[in-house]
């Protein structure tokens, strides 16, 4: 009886640690000076710097107001939670094979992206060196700065390469918010219409709310102030679908096309912000080429001009602040103020 007992714990002891090995964190199998690419408390990362050889360097920093960009852009807030994400996440699961060693080394050397962490006092977290994708996808060669072996990192329960949460593209990192102001700070919003001129109107929220426009649109009737303050807060985060500057010869086609509105919103935190509409000629993603009548323009997108940057726009997105004057006039026939007609030009 004694002697099964003993057995027994022994079993025990033996399953406990077979546990352990399994399903423990596998960082720990390593040493942290070779594969520490782990990091929990991401809380404490206040600057991210992304170079390679190639592209210019990203600087991501944390500010009372959100993360920056490279100084000057507020960065994509999914982005920055998506690589702390990774780097709470990211695992070592083995090391590079020795017969795989020198290419891997030679590779990273070559083409790798350097991530560097740094504290709020500026006092270096992590650097480590990320390259392209292991054998079969799964996995990422990584290097941490001062190792002497390359690791191949995933994330558990991930089958995939962690190389795109660190890019280098400014794009990929930089907000793409166009317009986001919350109604209490709208001054006011003025719409042209080039090719419509009598849907123009200028709408003043502050210090009382009025409308601008022509005489004749209004027809004697009053203004739906209704109408005005549900659109006065369509302006709260408006989002392009993403910025194309530097795209070979799109000065010249946004020069080929009429422009279909100018959006100019007023506020009293940023002050004047103007935004040009442009129709998109029809292209391979546009959907109605495939119509029974395929249209000039596509339906779906436009392009937009801001302050030097250049932008694609999503129709679902704006169409809420395309509205014409004359809408503004009109009285409910639902509760739904969405459920207004498509302003048509």
């Amino acid at each position: 009886m004694g002697k099964t007992l003993i057995y027994l714990l022994l079993l025990l002891i033996l399953g406990a640690g077979v546990y352990y090995f399994i399903f423990s964190n596998r960082n720990d199998a390593f040493s942290t000076k070779e594969a520490g690419f782990t990091i929990r408390d991401t809380s404490g990362i206040h600057k991210i710097f992304l170079t390679r050889t190639s592209g210019e360097p990203i600087l991501l920093q944390r500010t009372d107001s959100g993360w920056m960009l490279n100084g000057k852009y507020k960065a994509r807030q999914a982005a920055v939670t998506q690589l702390l994400r990774t780097v709470y996440k990211q695992e070592a699961k083995f090391p590079v094979p020795e017969q795989a060693h020198d290419g891997v080394v030679k590779t990273l050397a070559g083409a790798s992206i350097k991530v560097e962490l740094y504290g709020a006092d500026g006092s270096v977290i992590r650097t480590f060196y990320v390259g392209n994708e292991a054998h079969n996808y799964v996995g990422t060669y990584m290097l941490l700065q001062g190792a002497k072996k390359p690791y191949v990192v995933q994330i558990p329960g991930f089958d995939g390469y962690l190389t795109p949460v660190y890019s280098t593209e400014i794009a990929d990192w930089r907000s793409r918010s166009v317009f986001d102001a919350p109604k209490e700070d709208i001054e006011s919003v003025t719409v042209e219409y080039p090719l419509n001129p009598r849907s123009s109107y200028t709408l003043v929220n502050q210090p009382a709310l009025k409308m601008e426009n022509d005489p004749s649109v209004t027809a004697g009737l009053p203004l739906n102030a209704r109408r005005a303050n549900a659109y006065l807060g369509f302006f709260s985060n408006i989002n392009c679908e993403g910025f194309i500057n530097g795209v070979p010869f799109i000065d010249t086609v946004i020069a080929s096309v009429p422009r279909f509105c100018v959006i100019s919103l007023k506020t009293k935190s940023k002050g004047q912000q103007k935004l040009d509409v442009y129709f998109m000629p029809v292209n391979k993603r546009s959907k109605n080429q495939t119509t029974p009548v395929a249209e000039k323009y596509d339906q779906d997108r436009y392009y937009g001009v801001m302050n030097r940057d250049t932008m694609i726009l999503q129709h679902h997105t704006f169409e809420k602040l395309m509205r014409g004057a004359e809408e503004f006039y009109q009285p409910d026939k639902t509760a739904d103020v969405l459920g207004l007609p498509r302003n048509k030009q």
